[in-house]
């Protein structure tokens, strides 16, 4: 063995005993390669988990990659930890573990640690640092205001690599900084107040969108360094934007250079495939029961939250890390000690991950892709709950899209998918998503499923977009549907960005960003997003009509907004509303203005008159459009029957 490798250690004992112990959340200030300063010598400090190896060596350029140069030496502690200080490296520096096992494999691996990565597909990992000097002390000192489940929270869903590219070079992917100079503008003229980005972890088969994750701390190469990402991060913060992360805990590819097998045992996942295989996506689910496994995932969220200042994490596939028979037929999976179906160490493994980003960021969200109807995802772990901050509204999303799928004139036999959402709609912390997932795989694009003609599909799609944003919970659009993207969602190219040439794209654009306007300007639409207070059904049962007439309210018994929706293709004019509060209403929005590309049905105002209906003592005339709603605010309050609800005592996060 060379003796160029120097005994050298960053844990102390203590840092060793919370590993072990499954407690340490800030793993990755002490595994990986570490650019350091030993007595005066500046070099690189490894550090690896391979309890199973007999020999670890570094290899890379700097030895020529050979096996024989740089071994590492294994701590005697029993905990597994390989590490060693290399003196003369830097930053740069390409290098894997060759690892060799007790029963004679030899294997070659990337760094579960690395910052960085080479380009795929390439597989090395390189010597990084995460130092930047950061400008965006603003942001982070006010977001937990941008973050409060009583304000507006409305999420851009994004691919970075297909979102857009130069019309001139259609095959080369934008960096991080090109992306911040493109998307910063255009974020701020539609008015999300977030963007999410599909995962940016390094992943060596870019078809997976990012969800076969290799490099777990490190950016994407193809994309830039991490300062670069840093950067991106940085200047949407500047211009009050928060910064969602996809993040991936459930399962992992076997790639031969990643986690799969990584000392020859089943380190990461599970040994048994009936527990460690993940069947849809050919891939490795971790074992949440295995303490160094959940101090690797915890550190790896803690990571993106403190190093990237990132302002929450949406869970993947949560579901299929609650089930042990996720998408298993009878006899694939193993009942846990109970007999039952349910997955107790992951179900541990999240509520403790919940507790700790709480607990050391208590002013972001977690936000969970969980699709079933286990009880209190977005409850507090000591109600028994999961801990989340949000739960995605799948079923909210499948009726919706249901519905509005339908022609018109057979939407009264599914009125109730417009109308069924309410009765759990409060049991969460709900997001609205129309996500990727959506416009993938033979589902067609949103346009594209709307029924009818071109004017048609749009006025639909429109009337949809109306109703989300004015419906309970948080909002999730994916990219290019903001302006009817008509093709389904291709990651190896850019949205189709020559459609706004047209007039009906142009006019969605411009409509979703009015309805931002109207979303961000309104209390009534957001104070009370999670609180079955903040709306009402004023008609729910009009399925011949198929018309919905509801109200929207905040904390302020003034604040009461009315929202109306027609949807189907015949104008209604002069129709009647009940209404909770008598007075003159003007319409704030209408989905059917000429500017939107729509036919221009209008009304200005309307009076109330004291005549009971739909339930209520007072009710006005409106001119409905066609395929469309309205949003109506009282422009007068004198009415006091419903009075105003205080600031509420919990914590805006949960």
């Amino acid at each position: 063995m060379s003796q160029s490798v120097e005994i050298f250690s960053l844990f102390t004992d203590y840092d060793v005993s919370l590993f072990r112990a499954g407690k340490h959340y800030k793993l990755y200030e002490k595994f990986g390669a570490h650019a350091i300063t030993v007595a005066h010598v500046e070099g690189v400090y490894f550090a690896v988990w391979a309890p199973n190896a007999k020999r670890v060596t570094v290899v890379g350029n700097f030895n020529g990659w050979n096996a024989n140069c740089h071994s590492l030496f294994v701590r005697w502690d029993g905990s597994g930890i390989w590490e060693g200080f290399i003196p003369h490296l830097a930053n740069g520096e390409v290098y894997k573990y060759h690892i060799e096992t007790y029963a004679g494999e030899v294997l070659e691996k990337g760094d579960p640690f690395a910052l960085q990565w080479e380009i795929p597909p390439q597989t090395a990992s390189v010597v990084a640092s995460t130092w930047y000097e950061w400008k965006d002390e603003d942001w982070m000192q006010k977001r937990y205001l941008r973050n409060g489940l009583n304000q507006p929270y409305s999420v851009y869903e994004m691919h970075i690599g297909s979102w857009m590219r130069s019309p001139d070079h259609p095959d080369r992917l934008f960096n991080y900084r090109d992306v911040a100079a493109h998307l910063i503008p255009y974020v701020k003229e539609m008015g999300f107040t977030h963007v999410e980005f599909l995962p940016i972890m390094e992943h060596p088969y870019y078809p997976s969108w990012g969800y076969q994750i290799t490099g777990y701390f490190a950016t994407s190469s193809r994309y830039g360094s991490p300062q670069d990402l840093m950067y991106l991060i940085e200047e949407l913060h500047k211009n009050d934007i928060g910064v969602i992360l996809d993040w991936v805990p459930s399962h992992f590819p076997g790639d031969g250079h990643g986690l799969h097998r990584f000392d020859g045992s089943y380190l990461y996942e599970h040994e048994d495939p009936k527990k460690g295989f993940h069947p849809d996506w050919k891939s490795y689910i971790f074992n949440y029961g295995r303490n160094e496994v959940r101090a690797f995932l915890i550190s790896n969220a803690v990571f993106w939250l403190e190093r990237f200042h990132a302002d929450g994490l949406r869970v993947d596939a949560v579901a299929s890390m609650l089930y042990l028979d996720y998408s298993r037929n009878e006899g694939e999976w193993i009942p846990n000690e109970f007999g039952g179906r349910e997955n107790l160490e992951a179900v541990d493994f999240l509520k403790e991950f919940n507790e700790v980003i709480y607990s050391y960021f208590p002013d972001v969200q977690t936000i969970a892709e969980e699709s079933t109807s286990w009880p209190g995802v977005s409850k507090p772990t000591y109600t028994g709950g999961l801990g989340f901050g949000m739960k995605w509204m799948m079923g909210w999303m499948h009726d919706t899209l249901d519905y509005f799928k339908e022609n018109p004139v057979n939407r009264k036999y599914h009125h109730h998918k417009m109308t069924f959402a309410t009765v759990y709609a409060y049991h969460e912390n709900f997001m609205l998503p129309l996500s990727h997932d959506e416009v993938v795989h033979g589902k067609r694009s949103l346009i594209y499923r709307m029924p009818g003609d071109e004017w048609q599909k749009f006025a639909n799609l429109r009337a949809l977009y109306l109703y989300m944003f004015t419906f309970s919970g948080s909002k999730l659009l994916f990219m290019g549907d903001e302006f009817g993207q008509t093709g389904e969602w291709n990651a190896e190219q850019s949205l189709d960005w020559h459609l706004l040439e047209h007039a009906p794209h142009r006019g969605m654009k411009r409509f979703v960003s009015d309805l931002h306007a109207l979303y961000k300007s309104q209390p009534a639409l957001y104070q009370l997003s999670f609180e079955q207070s903040g709306f009402q059904w004023i008609e729910l049962g009009d399925a011949d009509q198929s018309i919905f007439v509801y109200h929207r309210r905040g904390y302020d018994a003034n604040d009461c907004l009315l929202v109306v929706l027609n949807l189907t293709p015949i104008v209604r004019e002069s129709f009647r509303v009940g209404v909770g509060h008598s007075g003159t209403w003007e319409v704030m929005l209408n989905s059917d203005d000429l500017k939107y590309h729509g036919s221009g049905i209008v009304t200005d105002t309307a009076e109330t008159e004291p005549i009971h209906w739909m339930g209520q003592t007072q009710s006005m005339l409106v001119n409905l459009p066609p395929l469309g709603g309205v949003v109506l605010r009282r422009k007068l309050v004198e009415d006091t029957s419903f009075p105003a609800k205080p600031l509420s005592t919990r914590s805006p996060l949960h």
